[in-house]
C-alpha cells in the first residue's frame, strides 16, 4: 500500500526488540561499519535503560547459523551476545533464537507479542541491511507497527555482482526506505522523549515521501 492509514495507536503498547546484538558483528567479515559499533552499543544501552524504566517488555533475539558453521554457530563466540548486553540479561526478557532474517520467521515471537497486548515494536541491533529490514517489512503483514532507531542499528558495506555500496550509504538509504512505509524511523534520543510522553512517533508513507522536495 502507498497511502495506508496510520496505525491505530490510541492504546500504544510498545516492546523493545534487541536484534542479534551478538559478537559476530564485532569481527570480520560482518563487523558493523556505520554507525560505529561502539556508538550503536551506547544507543542500544540508552534505549534499554529507558525501556526497562518504563516497564516495557524486552525481547532479545539471537541468530543461529548451522552448527560448526563459519558464522553464528551455536556455542561459538560469534553467537554470544555482546558482553554489555549479556550482563544485563534477565529471566524477564523474552529470548528468541532465529534462523532466518526476520525475527518472526519460524519463531513464536508474533504470537507472544500479541499475547502481551503489544501493538508497536521498537527495533534496535543488527543489521539494518538484513534482519532489521526483513523484520520491519514482516511486521506490516501481522498487524504490528514498527519503530526503527537509526543510531541504534548498524550496517556493513556490500559488494557483489549487482554492485557495491558503502555502509553509510546503505544505512542512509535504508532509513529513508523504511520511513517511507514500513516503520517510523527516529533517533534514540527522540524515541526516549516519545516514550516518556507515551506518544507514538511521527510516521510517513510512500506518497508523502515521493512528493517531498528533493
Amino acid at each position: 500500500m502507498t497511502d495506508r492509514d496510520e496505525p491505530d495507536l490510541t492504546a500504544l503498547r510498545r516492546a523493545l526488540v534487541l536484534i542479534d546484538v551478538q559478537n559476530e558483528y564485532a569481527r570480520l567479515p560482518l563487523r558493523i561499519r556505520y554507525p560505529r559499533l561502539r556508538d550503536c552499543m551506547e544507543r542500544i544501552e540508552q534505549v534499554l535503560d529507558a525501556a526497562e524504566s518504563a516497564g516495557l517488555p524486552v525481547v532479545c533475539v539471537q541468530h543461529a547459523g548451522p552448527p560448526g558453521g563459519a558464522t553464528f554457530a551455536p556455542g561459538g563466540k560469534g553467537f554470544e551476545l555482546r558482553p554489555s548486553i549479556e550482563r544485563r540479561r534477565t529471566p524477564q526478557w523474552k529470548s528468541v533464537v532465529k534462523h532466518h532474517g526476520s525475527i518472526y520467521a519460524g519463531t513464536d515471537l508474533a504470537a507472544w507479542l500479541h499475547e502481551q497486548g503489544v501493538n508497536t515494536v521498537t527495533l534496535v541491533g543488527f543489521m539494518a541491511n538484513n534482519c532489521v529490514l526483513a523484520s520491519a517489512a514482516w511486521g506490516e503483514a501481522i498487524g504490528l507497527a514498527t519503530e526503527v532507531l537509526s543510531d541504534a542499528v548498524g550496517a556493513i558495506s556490500l559488494r557483489n555482482r549487482a554492485g557495491k555500496v558503502d555502509a553509510r550509504t546503505v544505512h542512509t538509504a535504508l532509513m529513508a526506505l523504511l520511513h517511507s512505509n514500513w516503520a517510523a524511523v527516529t533517533t534514540a534520543d527522540d524515541w526516549c522523549r516519545a516514550l516518556a510522553r507515551r506518544e507514538p512517533l511521527p510516521r510517513s508513507n510512500l506518497v508523502v515521501s515521493a512528493m517531498a522536495p528533493f
